[in-house]
């Protein structure tokens, strides 16, 4: 019996304007109120992550930062897992070798040394996904978010280990040019320390190997006292493999990446036709 649910963000709880249908929202309502916890789980920061949420009125716990960060329903951080500053030099090491641009996620915020660079990242993104890049739309979140302090711009990233209190927890990086980052990500995942996983085809996710979805997920399920039998977890990319590979019932999107969905125990419809509230309500009504 389902006791718990994960549900990543990005292509999978959100559609493309970033936001939570109402399918979506009635679901989780529903599953809170036969008493499941659910859980987002995200590579977003959790002041990033936060976003679609608050406009809601519900309360969930995170697993930010592809499990860097855990916070409770009352934002309370309760785990972290930061990158030495070894893993930190030999990270920077191989991608500045291949010259392939990242921005640093930190507990205080997320940073770039280039928006402009930001900028061209993002419109790859959105044309990599079959999309029309509004260039002007994207330019002005980028600087919204610089505005109101989630994204800061730094003339070197070496700025950031001076800072007294401040953890770097995420580096990620991103090139238009798949050679690179396919080469940049054999190399770093030689470290046994590090996690490296994708929410893109273009981009690398590089955080502490204590630091991933599945285990995150595994601790608040033991925290719960709830076998990972009785867990349901819902993404679409990479980086959700993790929690997919652990949960009782693993449950990719249909806009997922084939390997996501290869190792499904069920596919829903796509983040764009609610199918996580599909997948929830199709998973808890057969419960009945």
């Amino acid at each position: 019996m389902i006791k718990l649910i994960a549900t990543d963000m990005d292509g999978t709880l959100l559609n493309a304007a970033h936001e939570i249908s109402n399918e979506n929202y009635e679901a989780i309502k529903y599953a809170q109120s036969k008493g499941i916890t659910v859980v987002i789980a995200t590579g977003r920061a959790f002041y990033e992550a936060n976003g679609p949420i608050a406009p809601t009125d519900l309360t969930l716990p995170y697993i930010c930062l592809n499990g860097a960060e855990l916070r409770d329903e009352e934002f309370n951080i309760i785990h972290t897992s930061k990158l030495t500053r070894p893993l930190i030099d030999k990270i920077t090491g191989v991608l500045n070798s291949e010259d392939i641009y990242y921005q640093v996620y930190t507990n205080f915020g997320i940073y770039t040394e280039d928006p402009e660079k930001d900028l061209e990242i993002y419109v790859d993104i959105a044309e990599k996904a079959g999309q029309k890049a509004d260039v002007k739309k994207i330019r002005a979140n980028i600087q919204n978010r610089i505005d109101n302090g989630t994204l800061k711009q730094v003339d070197s990233y070496d700025e950031i280990s001076k800072r007294p209190g401040e953890i770097i927890l995420k580096i990620l990086a991103f090139a238009s040019d798949i050679e690179k980052i396919d080469r940049a990500k054999a190399e770093i995942s030689e470290s046994q320390s590090l996690a490296v996983s994708s929410s893109s085809r273009g981009n690398i996710e590089i955080t502490h190997s204590d630091a991933q979805k599945g285990i995150a997920l595994e601790a608040i399920a033991e925290q719960l006292k709830i076998p990972m039998s009785d867990v349901m977890a819902i993404g679409d990319n990479l980086n959700d493999i993790s929690m997919l590979e652990k949960a009782g019932y693993a449950v990719a999107m249909e806009n997922g990446a084939p390997e996501v969905k290869e190792m499904a125990d069920y596919i829903t419809d796509t983040n764009e036709n609610s199918g996580v509230g599909k997948a929830i309500i199709q998973a808890l009504k057969s419960e009945e």
